[in-house]
């Protein structure tokens, strides 16, 4: 099979033979397929087997894959130029689309992934407090930056690496771990060290230990208790902007945090991420302010007009109540699969992204998460795979839809999910 003769030469060239770890498949076993073209709902390997895709490249495709007007604009970018390093007029459309969009954002700073967005949102907080410590949450994941992988979900959770080696025990001392969900927690390690706390970093609907949904109140404490201390509110919303509503998760739930986390959807497939928020302190970002962060490549023109041809489709369509339905008729089917099965599970849903956690147990936070049948988990994502149906590969993930699919895309993967529990 061409899959695993392009996998084993991939092992010899690249660490796992690939260029980020859960994509070798190792917590779910099995050989990891090597994609060769992709289009709308469905993807293809080297060996030509068709997917109905609901890993979206883990979130940004809401379009799908391959969209006309995506393509068209980069492909008229690509004969004007692939970078500059010098401001280009997309770079304002697309920042003028995102404060529009975005009810807390006032100015942005674009970046090249979601990773260097919460690096330089924690750097922000910190230098405007003049205060070292960051708070986030039990199995949320913020990227790969030191102060930030530490007890997070996701890759890490999937390969069971607490934290990871490389990451100097002073600088993770300066993270403050705490359950998700946990009002009660919050409040205590505020009063421990309130007066030295930066800021707290959350996603406001957890993605990377599968999807969980925020208890009522979760949100506005963490803002009521930051405003009391005098710390900042990071929302990582590097999955959920654009992908809830058209003002991300902020305007779903009514909240205001100080500085917003953004990528997948904003770059409709490049590479592209952003950090803004209050005026008063982006400001403190160079060249106006002290606070020091650049990249050659942020503001790639490239990137810029994928997001802009994303978010103007993606506005004019306003697809989130049809994403919904067509989402919610995907999990109320497996659900109902499952039942008749006798596999006990939880389907954990909001907008166009879910999880299907095999437990029993109402999953809330990452402890919850954790009590998964991951086994089972690895079991039913390769017999999916086998009929020809993609979902991400690691139980503590979340699915994606896209306008790409359709009633018969759903219909059809309900089908194949019912075949593929016959050899379960």
């Amino acid at each position: 099979m061409e899959n695993r003769k392009l996998f084993e030469r991939a092992r010899s060239l690249m660490p796992g033979g690939v260029s980020s770890p859960v994509r070798a498949f190792k917590a779910v076993g099995g050989d990891p397929i090597i994609v060769s073209r992709a289009k709308g709902s469905r993807l293809w390997d080297v060996d030509g087997k068709e997917y109905i895709d609901y890993l979206m490249s883990w979130g940004p495709l809401i379009l799908g894959h391959s969209n006309p007007k995506v393509v068209q604009a980069i492909k008229e970018q690509t004969e004007k130029g692939l970078s500059y390093g010098l401001t280009n007029v997309h770079e304002i459309e697309l920042a003028q689309r995102v404060v529009s969009a975005m009810p807390s954002v006032e100015m942005v700073r674009f970046v090249s992934s979601g990773t260097e967005a919460t690096m330089s949102a924690i750097r922000l907080a910190r230098g405007y407090t003049g205060r070292k410590y960051v708070v986030k949450f039990e199995g949320c994941y913020h990227g790969h930056g030191d102060s930030l992988l530490v007890s997070a979900g996701s890759g890490v959770a999937t390969l069971g690496i607490p934290g990871t080696p490389g990451v100097p025990e002073e600088i993770a001392k300066l993270t403050l771990v705490i359950p998700y969900n946990s009002v009660e927690a919050l409040e205590e390690v505020f009063k421990r060290y309130g007066e030295d706390i930066a800021c707290v970093i959350v996603e406001p609907v957890a993605g990377n230990m599968g999807v969980v949904l925020p208890k009522p109140g979760f949100l506005k404490s963490i803002r009521e208790i930051t405003r009391h201390y005098g710390a900042l509110v990071i929302c990582d919303e590097v999955i959920t902007n654009f992908r809830l509503s058209k003002g991300g998760a902020q305007e779903y739930f009514g909240q205001d945090p100080d500085i917003t986390c953004m990528g997948k959807i904003i770059g409709g497939g490049m590479p592209l991420g952003a950090y803004g928020g209050k005026r008063e302190v982006m400001q403190k970002v160079a060249p106006e302010g002290p606070i020091y962060q650049a990249g050659t490549l942020s503001g790639n023109p490239l990137s810029m007009v994928a997001g802009i041809a994303t978010l103007r489709e993606l506005f004019e369509l306003n697809p989130y109540k049809t994403l919904e339905e067509l989402t919610k008729r995907l999990t109320s089917g497996i659900s109902q699969i499952l039942k008749e099965k006798g596999i006990p599970h939880r389907i954990n849903q909001i907008a166009s992204m879910f999880t299907v956690f095999f437990t029993e147990e109402e999953v809330y936070d990452y402890q919850s998460a954790k009590r998964s049948d991951t086994v089972l988990f690895g079991r039913f994502f390769r017999a999916l795979l086998k009929e020809g149906v993609l979902i991400p590969p690691s139980q503590f993930e979340a699915w994606f839809l896209s306008t790409a699919h359709t009633q018969e895309d759903i219909d059809l993967t309900l089908e194949r999910i019912q075949k593929a529990l016959q050899s379960l």
